[in-house]
């Protein structure tokens, strides 16, 4: 027996999905809404639905609105492909490439933003009143914002810049599930207010603007084993005034101003990632984060090894710090840290990089980081000698002729005191007031 709680966005009879996806969705939540009515009738109520996108192309001329519970939206595959990398291919080599679009069950997101952000965004999850809204999930499907915009700073296409977002959660939130997307080349990725027990799992994310940002509040929620990368104008992840989050098992791929940016975060773990950044400020801690741990992640910075993308960073400079701490009674254990790059390329001309940096804050243990700074000369390419891929797999995979490059290790600041920082650099890499923080360094080989 087919269930009626089930629907295939080409099989219903309003709308045309390959034209104007939303205008389906709308409908079909539309229908779900006027059919289960009763809260409760012989202790069953409102079970909500499975709305099934097959593989195929998609326009959304309409921007969908999600006001039910229980609502799963899942499609035949993610469907990514790296548009960065082919909008920065000649033209006129395209024809020679198997694909030149993300695939899968694809919507490509053809909405004109307004004033307000939320007018960008594809799915917008809005209903107020008690419960809060529950157990939506997005899954296997891919949200492509097609294009960025021209801001006057070079190629349009790689501003990040075009007012869109994947998903956009405006409400308080509970249970929700994101998994298996793709979702490609949108200013936001996914966006979300007052979250609580949140998942975001197993995605591809990346070539947006801002890939994971959790707003306003939120709690016990994961973001894990996802592969992701925004640009060089906004966060990989972000968090805000958030208690009990997890971020774990993520791959984070160089180009975000940051790869994990908290404010006001508190009793959280990122541990058992990998991260990658061309640039400082890789994790950032600001306004007064706590008791958050930070272990067994692998860090590494590196320059930017593709031409097309080598005029663009994030601003800041190297003494800004790799890892970068406001807060009270984080720790900060047994990650490895690795920055490899060439002295021409650090900022302001002649710095010495800087790679824990605790700004403020009290009682941060720091302890058994290694941190393994190197140096080489690199020569310029031309753009289009080498593809991104080839470029970055080399830049990854070169550790001949390294030198050490001279950095500290560890910079306490003089407001942040009552501090440990054990084996994290040798003893003339830390850089703190030792009578008001204690210090073991590692010995100095004679």
């Amino acid at each position: 027996m087919a269930s009626k709680n089930y629907y295939d966005v080409t099989e219903w009879h309003v709308g045309n999905p390959y034209t104007d996806i939303g205008e389906v969705l709308n409908s079909i939540i539309a229908d779900i809404k006027s059919r289960q009515k009763d809260t409760d009738h012989n202790e069953e109520g409102k079970p909500g639905a499975v709305i099934y996108i097959p593989s195929g192309d998609y326009h959304l001329r309409t921007q969908v609105l999600i006001d039910i519970s229980y609502l799963k939206i899942q499609g035949s595959g993610h469907g990514f492909v790296s548009s960065s990398i082919r909008f920065n291919v000649p033209q006129d080599q395209w024809k020679d490439l198997h694909e030149l679009w993300p695939g899968g069950s694809r919507i490509l997101v053809d909405l004109k933003p307004g004033e307000e952000e939320y007018t960008g965004a594809a799915f917008l999850v809005k209903r107020e009143g008690d419960p809060r809204i529950s157990s939506v999930e997005f899954e296997n499907f891919c949200i492509d914002g097609l294009h960025f915009v021209d801001d006057g700073s070079g190629d349009p296409e790689n501003t990040y810049l075009n007012g869109k977002t994947g998903i956009y959660i405006a409400s308080a939130q509970d249970s929700f599930r994101i998994t298996g997307m793709g979702i490609i080349y949108l200013e936001h990725g996914v966006t979300t207010y007052n979250s609580d027990a949140l998942s975001i799992h197993d995605n591809f994310i990346a070539e947006c603007g801002n890939c994971v940002e959790l707003r306003e509040a939120g709690q016990a929620s994961k973001i894990t084993d996802n592969l992701m990368g925004a640009g060089y104008r906004g966060y990989s992840i972000y968090a805000q005034n958030f208690g009990g989050l997890l971020v774990a098992s993520n791959n984070i791929f160089p180009r975000g101003t940051s790869s994990v940016h908290f404010s006001g975060v508190l009793r959280s773990s990122i541990t058992g990632n990998r991260f990658h950044s061309f640039y400082p400020g890789m994790l950032v801690f600001e306004n007064n984060c706590t008791e958050n741990l930070v272990s067994s992640n692998h860090f590494l910075r590196d320059h930017e090894p593709w031409p097309p993308m080598q005029g663009y960073d994030n601003g800041l400079e190297d003494d800004y710090g790799l890892l970068r701490i406001e807060g009270t009674n984080n720790s900060i254990i047994a990650n490895h840290i690795s920055e490899t790059i060439d002295t021409k390329y650090l900022k302001p001309e002649g710095c010495v990089p800087s790679i824990i940096h605790l700004v403020s804050g009290t009682g941060n243990y720091i302890a058994s980081n290694h941190i393994v700074a190197t140096t080489q000369n690199t020569q310029e390419k031309a753009a289009g000698e080498d593809s991104c891929f080839d470029a970055q797999v080399g830049a990854l995979l070169s550790v001949s002729e390294l030198q050490e490059l001279p950095v500290i290790a560890v910079l306490v600041e003089k407001e942040s005191v009552k501090n440990v920082v054990l084996d994290t650099g040798r003893d003339s890499q830390i850089r703190m007031d030792r009578s008001k923080n204690v210090c073991r360094g590692i010995p100095e080989l004679m």
